[in-house]
This record gives C-alpha cells, structure tokens and sequence, in this order.
C-alpha cells in the first residue's frame, strides 16, 4: 500500500449489536417466568416448597432467608440517586419492622425480609411508569439484578429437591478414595476445628452462610459509580455469581454426592456407611458401589460451589476496573473470605477435598468466559474455557472411573489432580493478571496472553518517547478515517518502530 493512499476502515454495524442484545434481554425475561411456573409445577407434584410460593412468603408470610432479600435491595440501590437510597432504605426498614411486630404479635418467629422485596417491587414500577431515559434504564438494569440475586436462591433450593428426586444414589465410595490422594483433607481439617474450639467454628460458620452478603458489598463497590454516570462495567462479580449458579448445579445431578459428614458420620440418618468422621478416616474400600440415600440430604457436592463463589469473590477483589489495585481493605476480606470458606466446607465435612478442586477449575472456566468482553472470543479465550471445560471432565471422569487406582497410588494421583489445576490457574492468571506493556495496538481477539486492544500497564519514558507517542497518534488517525499520511510522516514512523500498515493488515 503506497504511502499516500488513503485507508478506510468499514463502519461498525452498531444496530445489529444493539438489536441482538435487545434480543437477548426480550429472551431472558421470558425464560424467568417460564423456568419459575414449570420449576413451581414441578415442586406441587413432587410434594415440596416451590419458588412462587416461597417468593408469595417473601411479600405476605415469613421470608425462607433474612439476607438474601436485603442484598438483592442493596444491590438494585447502586442504579438509584442518594435522595431515593434513603427514602428506599427508611421504607424498607419501616415495612420490615411492622412485618416482624405483627408476626411475633400471633406467635410466629422473629425474622426479616418482607420490607426489601416489597421496596424492590415498589422500585422497579416507579421506575418503568415514572422515570424515563437514563435514569430509568440504569434503576431498571439494577432492580433486575437484585430481583434475579432474589429469584436465583428460589430455584436453587428447588433444584436440591430435584438432584434427590433424580439422583436417589450417591457416588461417596468414590469420591472417597479419590480424596485418599489429597490426603483426606475433610478428616485433617474436621480434627482442626474440634481442637480449635467454639469460636472459630462460629466465626468460619458466619462466614460460609453469610457469602451472598459479601458477594454484595463487592458488587457495590464495583457499581458505586453507576448512578452517577450511568455506565455499566464489562463484567463485575455479580454476573459471574449468576452464571455459576446456573451452571455448576447441572453437574449434581451428573455426580451425586452429600459429604462426608452424611455418609460417614451421625447425620447420615441410618444411611452412613460408619460413624467415621472427623475422628476416624474409613478403611479403604476398593469395591466402591453407589449407596442408595436419604432423601434428606441434596446431591450438592461435586462440585463445591461455595468455593467457586468464593473465588470468583477472591479474583473480583484484587483490581480496580482500570486494571490498578483494588483497596487494601478489599483485598484482605476478599482473601480472609475465601480462607475461610475453604475451611469450612472441609471442616464441617460439607465436601471432600477433591469437589473443591472442582469447584475452583469451574470458577476460573466461567470468570474466562465472561472477564473482558470487549477483546471477543479470540484464541486466548477458547483455549483457556476450553482447557477448563477439558480439566473439569477429566477430574469427574477420573474420580468416577480411577478411583482405586487413585488410592492405591495417592502421591502420583494427587500430584496430577493438583497439577490440572495449577495448570488452570496459571493459565488464567498469565491471560488476565499478568503484567501489560504498554502503547502497542493490538487487533481485537489477539492471542497474546494478557494483552488487550490496548495493553494497560504504565508506560515508561524509555519504551514511549515523544516522538513514538506523536507519530502513533498519526497513524491512530489514519486508521480511524481517510487522512493521507504524509511520506516523510511513514518514514519516521518506520524509524520509531511504529506499524506502516493498518492493524487489520497484521
């Protein structure tokens, strides 16, 4: 191409962008009513609470959960001014109040709940009927997450009914002596939290069932700006949060298993194997079989999904949207929240070590998926969901069908298992943490490990001089429009070490 030739670039076709996520939005509010009348259907015929009756309990009955109603308010706060936060607040404080004196009034328990979905409800219609542009797209877009934060735990606590209905044998025997090669961690740490005694088994107790609640107050700090400006990030925790939950519950009805505390100790209900746990690891059973089980207790181990939220807590609590740290107090909860997650669900023989595995390659699998979208789906994105999807097969496969061989050789089977999933870990973190040059444009979709359209990190006077830094604004404009460049200008740039042709030409 000669130097004075003029480049022009295709507009973007921004309609069609804008008419197919409009689509696709049309379709996500059908799917919610469809999936809660048909899950409902489903919870009538089996003989269980389903999520419109749940739902009906928030708003007139007693809520099934305290802290989940308040942070789905709290997160459909962050797309509303000061002035409407605090009216929102006081009447969802003021509702609440009346709620929980009537119901203690006829007997009933003392509990919270009712003043945030009846205030989220009363937002999202004052909002679609009174407000209008922005403001009322940016309240809409967060009295929807809330409301789907909300509706999430409703299908999540039917989908545990149905695992048992589809799943009436569980694969513990297994899985068992696949943990065997982890060194039986659910054992180890069960036997810690009996020495450690009743306080740190309250405060790791606290911290598993209270993660909706910290996933929230992460939310808002990723959203605190919305309000104002009413942009949204590319991605923040709450996505992640949602997608997992609609994705790692399918694998339990694939890998049924219930804990170690169930099969292996008193809360098995006449079912367990043995009174084993935490005191005394089982003897090695190398004829495993799956057990029928009580009904009791949900297939809802494999894998652990506490700890992939908590992990994708951990990685949203370590940068800022523009790539620069996160606050140090952020970081630290963010880090002491996953330390003990991790600790509970082994301690309270919630899981075996090898469903955490599970559950931290399924996390950095859907975080790849989603974290940045503007770079699209180039080869670094496929690889790495792609690796994970692959990862996160072979483990089940393994623990379903190598199970003995994984026992009777625990420190080559260990070190595989966790290989696999540093090899994820390190993958991610090369793509998405790693260290950035700066000041070279890259196409969109670019295979460089860790590179965006532009690479982010600091640029130093030694790799930017002045000059570098003019002439790329020349060729920048070149490729934004028609302008001619100048001989004497691609010359220079040449010398400098900038691209002669378009990006689109490499």
């Amino acid at each position: 191409m000669g130097a004075g030739a003029a480049v022009r670039r295709p507009a973007p076709r921004w309609g069609v962008r804008v008419f197919a996520h409009r689509r696709v939005r049309v379709f996500a509010v059908l799917v919610v009513p469809v999936l809660l009348v048909a899950l409902q259907g489903v919870a009538l015929w089996r003989g269980y609470e389903g999520p419109l009756e749940s739902l009906f309990r928030d708003y007139v009955g007693t809520p099934k959960s305290m802290t989940v109603p308040w942070a789905g308010l709290v997160l459909a706060l962050v797309g509303i001014g000061n002035k409407h936060r605090v009216i929102a607040l006081a009447a969802a404080v003021g509702i609440d109040l009346v709620y929980a004196g009537v119901r203690l009034a006829l007997g009933g328990p003392f509990t919270v709940g009712n003043g945030p979905v009846v205030v989220l409800t009363g937002l999202a219609v004052v909002a679609w009927w009174r407000w209008s542009g922005r403001q009322r797209r940016t309240a809409l877009h967060a009295a929807a997450l809330g409301a789907l934060l909300i509706l999430a735990t409703k299908v999540g606590d039917v989908w545990l009914h149905i695992t048992v209905d589809l799943r009436p044998h569980v694969l513990d025997q297994y899985v068992m002596l696949a943990d065997h090669a982890l060194g039986d961690p659910a054992w180890v740490m069960g036997r810690v939290l009996e020495v450690a005694g009743p306080i740190p088994e309250a405060v790791l107790h606290w911290v598993y069932i209270e993660l909706p609640a910290a996933a929230i107050l992460v939310a808002v700090w990723q959203l605190r700006a919305v309000a104002d400006g009413g942009r949204w990030p590319n991605h923040y925790l709450v996505r992640t949060f949602l997608v997992l939950g609609l994705v790692g519950p399918l694998v339990y009805v694939l890998f049924p298993v219930v804990g170690p505390m169930f099969v292996y100790g008193v809360d098995g209900n006449g079912f367990q194997v043995g009174n084993f746990w935490p005191e005394v690891v089982p003897p090695l059973d190398r004829s495993p079989q799956a057990l029928p089980f009580s009904d009791l207790a949900p297939r809802n181990c494999m894998p652990s999904m506490h700890t992939a939220w908590a992990l994708a807590l951990f990685l949203h609590t370590r940068r800022r949207a523009d790539g620069t740290l996160a606050p140090t107090w952020l970081r630290w909860g963010g880090t002491f929240w996953l330390l003990c997650t991790l600790t509970a669900t082994l301690g309270f023989g919630y899981h075996y070590g090898v469903d955490l595995v599970a559950g931290a390659v399924l996390c950095l699998t859907v975080e790849s998926a989603l974290r940045e979208p503007e770079r699209g789906w180039g080869w670094f994105r496929v690889r790495l969901v792609g690796g994970g999807v692959l990862v996160l097969l072979a483990l089940l496969l393994g623990y379903r069908y190598l199970a003995v061989h994984m026992a009777d050789h625990p420190v080559v089977a260990g070190s595989i298992v966790l290989a696999l999933l540093a090899a994820v870990a390190a993958g991610f973190h090369v793509t998405w943490f790693a260290r950035r040059r700066t000041g070279v444009p890259l196409a969109a979709g670019s295979d460089v490990a860790g590179t965006d359209k532009f690479l982010t990190a600091p640029a130093t006077t030694e790799i930017c001089r002045p000059a570098a830094v003019s002439l790329r604004k020349q060729v920048s404009t070149v490729r934004e429009g028609t302008v001619d460049v100048p001989p004497e200008s691609a010359a220079a740039g040449r010398m400098a070490g900038l691209p002669g042709e378009p990006v689109e030409s490499r």
